[in-house]
């Protein structure tokens, strides 16, 4: 990697600048990134989901959270890059202590938000400093064998999957956009434009987005950014009239369109380069929040009947594995061959188009790393008296998947059973919370988090995150989180309940289901209760359970979990069905 930091630092002297920032997004600040705009792995090696460089001519830096603690350091040279945890050690500090007066900071305006400019640009200020906008990308010029753009087939996204047809949801987006005074809404979420036109594609890992730009009118209308290639008669006349086709390239030529109207963004994710043209463009901009965001949140009863039957197939896929991992001794598979097979379990299914994400399969200290993704280089054997976590899930049709379950290989130690113990009970806390009406995810967190806690041990990740409809398996804007949110749980949301515990260099634990949002009918209550409802259908390991840490109400909800997992997969388990009825057994 130092030839490639070499002739950055090459580029930004031709240029006439002094260093330049880095971050892992692309133009549509999206989790998952085309090849084309892996801009950060390229040059440092990390290959996280959220991170960020700076190089200046003398020293370089990387940001990531506290998911890539550990992989950061086994991806990027240090002698090179210092590490530095994003939100312990920020950017902004670094750059108050790195840069010199004078100095030039650049930056590319399509990978960057006004606000988070905003804050670099203080910090360089306060160095002396300033910040320079560049008209391409510098990385670009030294990427010699940068992939092209992708060019995949955008698809319809049938209406028996997702319950409501386009031209309804454009008509209540539209509405809505009326009814706050503003003539249009800039799209630049590939998740939001494939939602709101029920049209799916595949132009980055994991994720079925279609890669475009749109601008939604207040009267229905739809102007679509997309390459042409892409779009087949067939998804054409999907569109229909009222969706205008034109290609990315004339984007900014479309904003200028906008000159004098009352114009909604996503102060979020809107790059730069968006939003400065809208206001080049004399545009009466508001800053505000996606209008797709929430609808898109709230699934509507198709969907919700989707993910219940996507996740009990999954489930079959998940409980196959787990036997299948259990017949074999310790010793004798590895972290691959098990992610292989149980994708190979999930493909048996004829509505499975993809993994919804690189399973992770972490053996022993592997499952440490809370976002591990094996190599060759990394693969270990399932090893005797170890644990092994497996992350993963599937995109169907009808629904996304995201399930980890830890699994005993061999005889756990009583350290491991206690931590896991307390994993689970944090697992039922959550999932059998009651709450009012109004309640974010935030005020539920701690739920999932005191049964560590007690043991003065925590985890340094979300509790959980919003997930898509055959879309994004990180979807907002719901979350559950130490960190604060305003947005309130409601009806049809889906969020993942996945508390877990990290011993570095030893093992990991994490317990994932799905959850959804549902009504609770309260007898006596004053005020509207709002609960989940589980959806992940897959045992839960109960060699790793120490029922003296539990109660009555927890064992309780232990066995009527595991029976409805029996009742609904044991019919489709086929040869797993005598292991699913041993591995749900009442405790």
């Amino acid at each position: 990697m130092n030839d490639r930091v070499e002739a950055l630092r090459a580029e930004l002297s031709k240029r006439g600048v002094d260093g330049f920032i880095i971050p892992r997004n692309d133009e549509h600040f999206g989790e998952w990134v085309p090849a084309s705009a892996e801009r950060l792995a390229w040059l440092t090696g990390f290959t996280g989901s959220a991170g960020m460089a700076i190089v200046l001519h003398d020293r370089a830096s990387i940001y990531i959270d506290g998911r890539y603690t550990l992989q950061v350091r086994d991806q990027v040279d240090t002698g090179i890059f210092e590490t530095r945890h994003v939100s312990d050690e920020p950017a902004t500090a670094w750059l108050r202590e790195a840069l010199s007066k004078g100095q030039k900071l650049a930056f590319d305006p399509w990978l960057h938000t006004e606000a988070g400019l905003k804050r670099l640009g203080a910090a360089a200020g306060a160095a002396g400093a300033e910040l320079y906008a560049l008209d391409s990308n510098p990385v670009d010029a030294i990427w010699e064998d940068r992939p092209a753009p992708p060019t995949e087939p955008v698809v319809p996204h049938d209406v028996k999957f997702a319950g409501v047809p386009h031209d309804r949801k454009r008509a209540e987006i539209a509405e809505s956009l009326r009814d706050q005074g503003h003539d249009a809404a800039v799209l630049t979420l590939p998740e939001s434009i494939a939602w709101l036109l029920n049209i799916r594609g595949s132009d980055v890992p994991r994720t079925p987005l279609p890669l475009s730009f749109a601008i939604l009118h207040a009267d229905a209308t739809v102007d679509l950014y997309i390459a042409p290639a892409k779009l087949s008669s067939e998804t054409r006349t999907h569109l229909g009239p009222d969706v205008s086709l034109h290609a990315p390239e004339d984007f900014l030529e479309g904003l200028d369109g906008l000159t004098g109207k009352a114009v909604l963004v996503d102060g979020a994710t809107a790059v730069a380069a968006v939003t400065q043209r809208l206001k080049t463009a004399d545009a009466r901009l508001t800053m505000g929040t996606d209008p797709t965001a929430l609808p898109k949140a709230r699934k509507n009863a198709t969907e919700i009947s989707g993910t219940r039957a996507a996740h009990i197939r999954d489930g079959v896929a998940v409980t196959k594995f787990l036997a299948w991992v259990d017949a074999h001794e310790p010793g004798t598979l590895d972290e691959i061959s098990a992610a292989d097979r149980l994708e190979q379990f999930r493909r048996e299914d004829n509505l499975m188009r993809d993994l919804s994400f690189d399973t992770i399969s972490g053996s022993g200290p592997n499952g440490a790393i809370v976002h591990y993704r094996v190599t060759p280089d990394t693969n270990r054997t399932l090893g005797d008296g170890e644990l092994f976590l497996v992350d993963s899930g599937g995109q169907y049709l009808d629904g996304t998947t995201d399930i980890t379950r830890t699994i005993a290989i061999g005889e756990p130690s009583a350290e491991m059973k206690d931590r896991f113990t307390r994993v689970l009970k944090g697992h039922i806390a959550l999932a059998r919370a009651r709450f009012p009406k109004g309640t974010s995810g935030s005020q539920l967190d701690t739920l999932a988090r005191l049964p560590l806690w007690e043991a003065g041990i925590d985890f340094d990740h979300g509790t959980g995150h919003g997930v898509g409809s055959y879309l994004s398996v990180h979807e907002g804007p719901q979350r559950i989180s130490k960190l604060p949110s305003n947005v309130a749980l409601e009806p049809g949301m889906i969020v993942s309940n996945e508390p877990g515990y990290y011993k570095t260099g030893a093992y990991g634990i994490r317990i994932e289901n799905l959850v959804t949002v549902t009504e609770v009918e309260t007898p006596d209550g004053e005020r509207p209760t709002l609960g989940f409802e589980t959806l992940t259908q897959a045992p839960i390991d109960l060699r790793l359970v120490d029922l003296s840490l539990m109660d009555e109400t927890e064992r309780d909800w232990l066995n009527s979990y595991h029976a409805g997992v029996r009742e609904k997969l044991a019919p489709l388990a086929g040869d797993a069905a005598t292991w699913l009825e041993d591995a749900t057994r009442p405790v």
